[in-house]
């Protein structure tokens, strides 16, 4: 049977495509070992410190805005059973390490003055976060990305906020929670204290995690989202609100992916953030190399 330019390409689709993942795998297990890391280039240390927060069973607060009908109820508790331990960045990524990725052309400038270099970046958008994840990847080797809700509920362990204002969900008074979210609020603000402090500040959490909870709110890749129960609790429907994502610091706050200050909009419900920042999980999976190239192919975020 003659060779055809249809048939030579058939072939190389069906034998190229498992050798391009068999390469792949192989580059995952290279770059474990240590042989494919890059360096740095001179002068620059990219690499940031981190902590491992260890496997365990938790409980939090879920999130997300619950209705019971029209009316807003606190959202349930969720445990989560003992999974595999994280790897996250100590302490928030630095106006210094933000300015490099700047200076690399891969990052926009931040929004926020910079009295000094080991202050939180703020003053960054989910979107910015997202590429300075995108960069330190590149220049460090390896794979990061913003935390999830639930990832960061597993680092902050005891300093994770509680949103609940505790009332009864079957109450069919609307002023009581409108009461409870106004004194909320007052309380909030009346401890606000917006002005970015350096790295340590606020203290570490039994994990080693430092400054979470402080003035600075974090975002996470966690959408935010609608949920609407039955009369039972049980969920009726829940909706997805890709583009708002949840922050959280001393409380949550869902925000448009493009805000990059927070008291100029994008919150939808309660006090606004007093800053937003971030810091970085590690994957130290295996086949973290290969999530890595499919990003770049543009296969993932």
């Amino acid at each position: 049977m003659p060779w055809t330019h249809d048939g030579a390409r058939l072939s190389l689709l069906h034998t190229g495509l498992p050798i391009t993942l068999i390469a792949v795998l192989a580059a995952g297990i290279f770059h474990q070992a240590g042989f494919m890391k890059p360096a740095p280039p001179e002068g620059a240390v990219y690499e940031p410190v981190t902590v491992v927060v260890p496997s365990r069973t938790y409980s939090y607060r879920s999130d997300g805005e619950f209705l019971k009908g029209t009316a807003p109820v606190d959202p349930p508790m969720k445990t989560m059973v003992a999974g595999p331990s994280l790897t996250i960045m100590k302490n928030h990524v630095t106006a210094l390490e933000y300015r490099a990725c700047v200076s690399a052309g891969a990052c926009r400038s931040s929004e926020a003055p910079l009295p000094r270099a080991d202050v939180p970046a703020t003053g960054v958008s989910f979107d910015d976060a997202t590429a300075y994840a995108h960069w330190l990847s590149e220049v460090t080797g390896e794979y990061w990305t913003l935390p999830t809700d639930e990832q960061l509920a597993q680092a902050a362990g005891k300093r994770f906020p509680d949103d609940a204002l505790g009332l009864d969900p079957d109450n069919k008074n609307p002023a009581l929670r409108w009461l409870a979210d106004y004194e909320r609020e007052a309380r909030q603000r009346a401890t606000g204290d917006p002005v970015p402090r350096p790295t340590g500040s606020f203290g570490e959490n039994e994990y080693g995690v430092a400054d979470f909870g402080g003035n600075v709110w974090e975002w996470t890749s966690t959408c935010h989202r609608r949920v609407h129960l039955y009369v039972n609790g049980s969920v009726r429907a829940s909706e997805e609100i890709c583009g708002v994502y949840v922050t959280v610091g001393p409380h949550r706050s869902p925000m448009s992916s493009f805000i990059r200050d927070p008291k100029g909009g994008g919150c939808a419900v309660g006090t606004p953030p007093d800053n937003l920042g971030f810091r970085l999980v590690k994957s130290t999976r295996w086949y973290a190399p290969l999530l890595k190239t499919l990003r770049q192919a543009g296969w993932t975020t």
